[in-house]
């Protein structure tokens, strides 16, 4: 009878995770499981595997060419809290390729992949955000330096990275407390993520204190092109949309490292960022080159910033044509620019050799109220801000 059922349902494309032996109530590891239905729909030619409702834990699952994913209304795919279910693999994290934990979802070279249903993606992160808050306050105390622990000394996986891969399509799944950024798109081409839910809950830590997720960026657009985020709802405690594609001071000599590389067409348009985002649309902090940025129609609701340009001092950057318009609500900074130096390393160059420039960069039919207009911290050795156009905007200050 499980077999007959099993064979129906291949032969309609859809693969259920639980035909393959996966359990649903939050307890059982079903990497496995999953990983058999990826495979047996990858084999059969493709289709779509299928979480139905229920609570699945899991470690990190690799999606193969033609196999696409949907959730269910009421599915989850929850994290797994242990690292073991993350073997460290090559991948893309914070503008260099290196070894590190893979995605709870990956997506290598799967042209056409998509993500849709009603479901959610949970990465289950409240104990790892904990954690590293702690490594990161005992650092600090232990040696007076904000650089004393990084981002990357403690390796935290991501919700879902997709690399190298054209025609993405991601619709309507609610990605929830990543444990590190929540989407990573590194090398792709045609991507859209659209009407989605993007959330890191504030939460309490077991001592009662707030607790945030760090570094929960809610989309990282990574040396892509042609890139839509559309009708999304994001808040959570770090950057909404990044746009990147490598660091260092040769990140832009791409006869020298050819993984790193412009972005470029991006669109966001028609979302909703609510705090504790810091900033809605930031290029930076990774990101050599950035052309052709569009943000319109969006919606704030108690963003950090609306548009963020970090100017990164190790890293050699261009932004140009940069528009931000009939965007409305409240946020702090209107635009904030200014010098990143965050794990600098100038790589033997000098200030002068890394200077960035940042150019057409239009704002215009806006309806907001914030603290600060011009969040611009000049420093001419660092970089230069040419063309910047205000127009027509209604700015009011709080």
């Amino acid at each position: 009878m499980i077999m007959t059922l099993a064979i129906a349902v291949a032969a309609t494309g859809l693969f259920g995770i639980a035909d393959n032996g996966a359990k649903a109530g939050g307890e059982a590891i079903n990497t496995a499981a999953i990983q058999r239905t990826i495979d047996a729909c990858a084999q059969a030619g493709g289709g779509w595997v299928v979480v139905p409702r229920g609570v699945y834990r899991t470690g990190a699952v690799f999606f193969k060419p033609g196999v696409k994913l949907r959730l269910d209304e009421g599915a989850v795919l929850l994290g797994s809290d242990d690292g073991a279910d993350y073997p460290p693999c090559e991948t893309r994290i914070e503008g260099e390729t290196c070894g590190y934990y893979p995605a709870i979802v990956n997506a290598d070279r799967c042209d056409g992949f998509a993500i849709e249903g009603r479901g959610t993606i949970d990465g289950h992160g409240f104990g790892t955000w904990e954690e590293f808050w702690r490594r990161l306050g005992a650092a600090r105390e232990r040696t007076g330096r904000d650089d004393a622990f990084r981002n990357k000394d403690m390796m935290r996986p991501r919700i879902l990275y997709v690399s190298n891969s054209r025609n993405v399509d991601i619709s309507g799944v609610t990605f929830r407390n990543s444990k590190f950024w929540t989407t990573h798109f590194y090398q792709c081409e045609d991507v859209l993520v659209r009407d989605c839910t993007i959330v890191a809950e504030i939460t309490k830590d077991s001592g009662g204190r707030e607790l945030r997720g760090p570094s929960t960026d809610a989309v990282d657009i990574d040396k892509c092109r042609n890139f839509t985020v559309r009708g999304c709802r994001i808040s959570v405690n770090d950057d909404g949309v990044a746009v990147k594609g490598g660091k260092g001071a040769w990140a832009n000599d791409y006869a020298r490292h050819p993984e790193n590389g412009p972005s470029s067409n991006i669109l966001v348009e028609d979302c909703l960022f609510q705090a504790p985002t810091h900033n809605c649309l930031t290029l930076g902090s990774e990101c050599p080159e950035a052309h052709g940025v569009v943000m319109r129609n969006c919606r704030m609701e108690g963003p950090g910033a609306m548009l963020c340009l970090k100017m990164r001092t190790d890293t050699p950057q261009h932004y140009s044509d940069v528009l931000v318009e009939n965007v409305t609500g409240d946020c702090g900074d209107f635009l904030r620019v200014g010098a990143w130096t965050q794990y600098a390393d100038f790589g033997g160059r000098t200030p002068r050799e890394l200077k960035s420039y940042a150019t057409n960069v239009v704002i215009r039919n806006c309806r907001v109220t914030c603290r600060t207009v011009r969040n611009i911290r000049e420093n001419p050795e660092v970089f230069e801000l040419n063309g910047l156009k205000l127009e027509n905007n209604e700015v009011h200050n709080d």
